[in-house]
């Protein structure tokens, strides 16, 4: 076959498991999603009949129900509770030990994931667009500028990913107002394939075209077809009605402006009245990145460690300071996390921290909605509609208020 880059070629179901022997192969850890425990959640395959064919997922605010489908779909279902931070950017993560011997003399020992055999060979196999962005987003916090995590980049140079564009929305999505979805942006390169799903008169069937060298590479030693045009016409069709059929939007403002603007707004009241801090925003976020370090050592105090694990800026310990923390209230806290999230985040890093998964919204266990959040900001100060094309902060206004699923 010819295996030019930006050739679309269609991959049966007999394809999609030969990818993922040919994945497990070339000695990868090959990461998918697969259903456990009432949910669809990402962990090692080793057989395309681990993914979750047939099975899809109900979702409202502060609700995740997994439903069985009419057909046999396999990539037909929004994101689960956690994103693929969790393998590049893991919850916790050793930094050294220290030993005391019988003389009383230390030896410390740092761990080191940076070397080329340190560091695990993953392939993740259904990134869906949004989650496509969120990687290249933390990538850049994470993986760039002077305090790089060598370690975090080195994970994600030795990535293979393979993208599935979006053609069932969940009820909570809103990715199409952040630019982020439901295709594969042209913008979006951290890809080796991209897959688009397709189950009607023609057959189960995945359009895949490769994203690079490495993508081309696997594409030539698979069972693919050529793409005939009807093929590429049904599957932009999928990924368009799935982008009108958005559950959510975010308002058509200038969203850095408008958390800018918004600092002493009463809705922040309103929200904390509800909001129970728990942080389960921040844990399933697929962009957040805080951490602290916690030391452990053992009864003896011969052996102790220091571990990095996630931390969430809900916490009462993130902001501590001598005399106690800098953010005390709970309005305080939730007002820093969708301020920064929608707003400062830009001025940090030049885009936006959110990618419009909507995790958020389904595992808050009170339904705050960010999207609904927004929404009464803007309407509370005022912030006028954004016009003409998307700038910087500014969301694409392709989704009504009420979208196409629950509100």
């Amino acid at each position: 076959m010819d295996s030019g880059w930006r050739d679309a070629w269609v991959l049966r179901e007999d394809g999609l498991a030969a990818l993922v022997r040919e994945l497990a192969g070339d000695g990868r850890r090959v990461i998918g999603p697969t259903v456990r425990d009432g949910a669809i959640v990402l962990a090692e395959i080793d057989d395309a009949v681990q993914l979750p064919q047939g099975w899809g997922v109900e979702l409202a605010a502060g609700r995740y129900r997994l439903v069985r489908r009419e057909d046999a779909m396999v990539f037909a279902h929004s994101a689960g509770p956690q994103s693929w931070k969790a393998y590049l950017h893991p919850q916790r993560v050793r930094r050294w030990t220290a030993d005391r011997d019988r003389d009383g003399e230390w030896t410390v020992q740092g761990e080191d994931e940076s070397g080329a055999d340190a560091a695990p060979a993953y392939a993740f196999l259904g990134v869906r667009p949004c989650d496509l962005r969120a990687i290249g987003v933390q990538g850049r916090v994470l993986g760039g500028g002077p305090g790089a995590d060598t370690a975090y980049r080195r994970r994600l140079e030795r990535a293979f990913i393979v993208a599935v564009e979006c053609t069932d929305p969940g009820a909570t999505c809103f990715c199409t107002s952040m630019g982020s979805g439901p295709a594969v942006a042209a913008e979006d390169r951290g890809y080796d394939l991209a897959m688009t799903e397709l189950l009607d008169e023609g057959g189960h069937r995945f359009l895949v075209r490769a994203g690079s060298a490495a993508g081309a590479e696997m594409l030539a030693r698979l069972p693919v077809e050529p793409a005939a045009p009807a093929t590429e016409s049904a599957a932009q069709r999928a990924v368009a009605d799935a982008a009108e059929r958005m559950g959510r939007s975010m308002p058509p403002v200038d969203l850095h402006a408008l958390m800018a603007g918004s600092l002493a707004a009463k809705r922040w009241d309103n929200v904390a009245g509800r909001c129970l801090t728990c942080g389960n925003c921040t844990m399933v976020c697929p962009t957040c990145f805080c951490t602290t370090t916690e030391d452990v050592t053992d009864l003896t105090g011969d052996h102790t460690e220091r571990w990095q694990r996630w931390d969430s800026c809900f916490d009462l310990d993130f902001s501590r300071l001598h005399g106690g923390p800098v953010r005390a209230s709970g309005r305080s806290r939730y007002r820093q996390w969708l301020t920064h999230k929608l707003g400062t985040w830009h001025d940090q890093f030049g885009e936006s921290g959110c990618v419009g998964c909507g995790r958020c919204i389904v595992w808050c266990p009170v339904g705050i909605d960010i999207t609904e959040e927004a929404w009464a900001l803007a309407e509370e100060t005022g912030q006028p509609e954004s016009t003409g094309s998307a700038e910087p902060g500014e969301p694409v206004r392709r989704a009504s208020r009420e979208g196409g699923g629950q509100r």
